[in-house]
């Protein structure tokens, strides 16, 4: 069995045991729902805190990272400005294509990153979203704004949520105490360490818990544009750019594996929210995120 393989079967089994537990209303109630918020507040900060918090990576890998994040989001968008001159959709019809073709899932990539790259690679995942999800909540805002219902946009509502995001804030908090090399107490890393430990598996069957796959009826077109562009074109992009940028190592293997994913299931809660297709939104959300079962090994495969 190929490494790539090997090492991404734990993501995508806790994903599908997560939706089989949620189809089988197990353990019940509203029990998910609160998984996943409590995975979001507290688990995942916990991780990205800890890890980031160990981290010894020198000042250019940040640099990097930003560079080729930022130069991955501006091609895309090119991109898929073209896509829409082409087809041509309703307003809610793009804004939907368009974060299904331009976000991830940061819980999938959190999890194969550290999976595939090991700690080094977890801690440059980390950081690549902590650039990616602000860059991205900002980007899809705008579009929002230029195609959606402008009246829904609350510009303050939307920075702050994005200043306090959870992922954002435990990954600026994790840079700054390696960066000042603070050191965990032995006490502070026995609660740290056993939250990290438990946010991956948590984060990815809450994935699997919150597939719809009743919204991919009807999906068509705009469906297959977003996934053909995010799950193919865009990890191919992403290594040209990478290539022209003159970037190698675990750096390049991170950004591909980002562009590699699904979309963001908070995707869904902004298109509701701003106007956007939520159906479809819960559509390609869904679609995406079983295709990418097949499409992330090939891919890896290929490309690192």
């Amino acid at each position: 069995m190929p490494v790539v393989v090997q090492a991404l079967f734990p993501v995508f089994a806790l994903i599908v045991l997560g939706h089989l537990l949620r189809r089988w209303n197990f353990p019940g109630g509203d029990f998910w729902p609160r998984a996943e918020r409590f995975t979001y507040y507290v688990l995942f900060p916990a991780m990205l805190v800890f890890k980031l918090g160990q981290a010894r990576l020198p000042a250019s890998a940040y640099g990097d990272t930003a560079l080729l994040i930022g130069s991955m989001l501006a091609v895309m968008t090119v991109v898929l400005v073209v896509a829409q001159w082409f087809w041509r959709w309703r307003g809610p019809v793009f804004s939907s294509v368009y974060q299904g073709a331009i976000r991830f899932n940061s819980y999938v990539g959190l999890a194969a990153g550290g999976m595939l790259l090991g700690d080094e690679g977890l801690q440059l995942t980390a950081i690549a979203v902590a650039i990616m999800v602000p860059l991205l909540n900002l980007l899809c805002i705008v579009m929002f704004a230029l195609v959606a219902d402008e009246s829904r946009i609350d510009p303050g509502r939307m920075l702050k949520a994005i200043v306090t995001n959870p992922l954002i804030v435990g990954s600026v908090l994790g840079v700054l105490w390696g960066y000042f090399e603070i050191g965990f107490h032995p006490l502070l890393a026995g609660v740290l360490e056993p939250l990290s430990n438990l946010a991956l598996p948590m984060g990815l069957m809450t994935v699997g818990a919150g597939l719809q796959l009743s919204a991919l009826r009807g999906s068509a077109t705009p469906f297959v544009v977003a996934s053909v562009l995010k799950l193919l074109a865009f990890p191919v992009i992403t290594a040209g750019l990478a290539l022209l940028l003159g970037l190698e190592g675990t750096l390049v293997q991170v950004a591909v594996l980002l562009a590699t994913l699904p979309t963001a299931t908070s995707a869904y809660i902004l298109a509701r929210q701003l106007g956007g297709d939520a159906p479809l939104m819960a559509g390609i959300i869904s679609g995406q995120t079983l295709l990418a079962m097949v499409s992330i090994p090939l891919l890896l495969s290929v490309l690192w």
